[in-house]
């Protein structure tokens, strides 16, 4: 138990220093090709890694679709929502609260609420659903941010960094051991987002 402890926080680590980087670099798809790499990397040879440990030798990486800029948003978070508070089981932190902090609007394809894991450290999340969820990505949805894991595109509640081009499958979509919370209505855009990380080629 303890050996597995220290390779999920390592994996933290590595992700956390992977989106640091991304942050770091000012062309947006220099930094795209950057989390690509890294993020497959991490997925094929981490011991930490949702994929399957058996399938991980094999595993040709993430479809990852071109980067599109039209999908890069620096939008203003809307704080006057109301008082929401959701708990999700997940499969490494137990039951987590999270409460709802604010909504940012997408020009284009709608809006989605921004929540706060409320647990130590607490961190925003925000998860995607969207009409290519179910056939060209997974049916559960995506995560665009989840700073509480690491994954933070940079910004604040006046312009918040939210580019869909960065946005992956949860734990849950390679290995049905996981759980992850998934998007509830607020998340769910009926348009399509066809960038990101798409349904994975090992078939998950």
């Amino acid at each position: 138990m303890m050996d597995s402890r220290w390779q999920v926080l390592d994996w933290r680590r590595q992700v956390a220093s992977l989106y640091r980087a991304v942050r770091q670099e000012q062309d947006p798809r220099v930094a795209h090709s950057v989390w690509v790499e890294g993020r497959d990397m991490l997925l094929r040879g981490h011991p930490a890694s949702p994929v399957p440990e058996r399938e991980r030798l094999a595993y040709p990486g993430a479809i990852v679709a071109p980067y599109d800029s039209d999908y890069r948003f620096v939008v203003e978070v809307d704080r006057t929502v109301p008082e929401l508070r959701r708990e999700v089981p997940t499969a490494t932190d137990g039951v987590v609260p999270f409460e709802l902090v604010g909504r940012v609007t997408l020009p284009g394809l709608g809006t989605l609420d921004v929540w706060w894991a409320a647990v130590y450290g607490g961190g925003i999340f925000l998860p995607l659903k969207d009409a290519t969820s179910g056939n060209a990505s997974y049916g559960g949805g995506r995560y665009v941010l989840d700073t509480v894991k690491g994954a933070d595109l940079g910004g604040d509640p006046g312009a918040l960094v939210v580019d869909l081009n960065f946005s992956f499958q949860p734990s849950c979509a390679y290995d049905d051991a996981w759980a992850c919370p998934l998007p509830g209505a607020g998340n769910t855009l009926a348009a399509a987002v066809p960038v990101g990380e798409l349904i994975s080629r090992h078939g998950s």
